[in-house]
């Protein structure tokens, strides 16, 4: 059983992963494929993602030998976009960060292989504290302070600091991520409504940790009413694509404040730009296109707009979770058992 990483993992973790089974080769490749990769995704996305300088090891042959007999990969993002033409004993990929849009243009997508994410278990509390932090950034008014900067004068009574105690936030998407966003706001006093794809979560009936609501897709519009404050988390699919639409903007009060750390395509970008001086601010981790080309005009230079290069789930400490449940669904594979978080391709995650 062949195992190629393409993300480094720790002494440890290759020693417990090899202690799964004693048939296990386990190959460590990171930066293997980085030339490939720069060439396959662009420079956009290589600057961002790939290490500086960085063009890959040993020649295109030596990288196909490596992979010709691979029966798992794991890799962290950007993928090689061609695994499946070049690994035929390929049966399980498992991508270490959360979002399954990633692979959309991969040939793994549809495809026959098991794949599996992180889904749930990144650096989930880092991204929720960058919510909460955004949030503050536009109720303390700090984002006042460039535009003071750049006139070089104070405007005192620019700033209108709120409190977020007692006001509602609304968690789009009440998932791994959305779950660690609830428990802070409600930590900071806040109500906290959600909705999810299901509602019923877990089938329990038992309300995810700080939240006091939980509805489905149909009862967005009156959610985002009902909130001051909005965090986008869920998952981009068909579903998901433009959810957060010129109706939904509207549904918002003034002076409402949104982040989104879901894709940039689960907000229309031109219905937010029309919406910009109605809301409070809008905080963007993520965009439109964010692989591929810089953030448009109407919100990279918009004064409510704070833009991120993607950097949410950034942290001293990353999660172990991601190894953690490769390790735990490898046994699964060996046994023939079902493992977590398989992409339903039809789902979209």
């Amino acid at each position: 059983m062949k195992i190629v990483s393409l993300v480094p993992l720790a002494a440890e973790y290759q020693d417990k992963i090899r202690a799964v089974d004693p048939s296990i080769e386990l190959v460590s490749a990171p930066g293997w494929f980085d030339g490939e990769l720069r060439e396959a995704w662009g420079d956009h996305t290589a600057d961002a993602y790939l290490r500086p300088g960085s063009n890959g090891s040993g020649t295109r042959a030596e990288r196909d030998a490596l992979l010709v007999d691979a029966d798992i990969v794991v890799s962290g993002f950007p993928p090689p976009i061609d695994l499946v033409a070049r690994a035929p004993k390929l049966r399980w990929f498992h991508q270490t960060p959360a979002g399954a849009s990633n692979l959309l243009d991969c040939d793994l997508w549809g495809s026959e292989v098991v794949v599996t994410t992180s889904r749930g278990l990144g650096n989930t509390l880092a991204i929720a504290e960058y919510v909460v932090a955004a949030f503050l950034h536009f109720a303390r008014g700090l984002h006042r302070a460039e535009a003071d900067r750049t006139a070089g004068r104070f405007d005192r009574l620019g700033y209108r600091p709120r409190l977020l105690a007692g006001k509602t936030a609304c968690v789009v998407g009440a998932g791994g991520i959305g779950r660690d966003v609830g428990r802070l706001c409600a930590a900071l006093g806040m109500r906290v409504v959600g909705t999810r794809r299901d509602p019923n979560g877990d089938g329990d009936g038992v309300l995810p940790e700080g939240f006091d609501e939980v509805a489905g897709p149909d009862r967005l519009h009156k959610l985002l009413a009902e909130s001051t404050f909005v965090a986008v988390c869920c998952h981009w699919t068909p579903e998901t694509e433009g959810l957060i639409d010129a109706q939904a903007l509207a549904a918002m009060p003034d002076g409402a404040v949104i982040v989104n750390v879901a894709r940039g395509e689960v907000i229309d970008e031109a219905a937010l730009a029309d919406a910009l001086d109605r809301l409070g601010g809008a905080a963007l981790d993520v965009y439109v296109g964010e692989f591929d080309h810089p953030p448009p005009e109407s919100l990279w230079h918009h004064p409510n707009v704070l833009l991120t290069p993607h950097i949410s789930a950034g942290a001293e400490d990353r999660s172990a979770r991601p190894i953690e449940l490769f390790r735990s669904n490898l046994a699964a594979f060996l046994a023939g058992e079902p493992m977590q978080n398989v992409i339903d391709w039809e789902r979209g995650y």
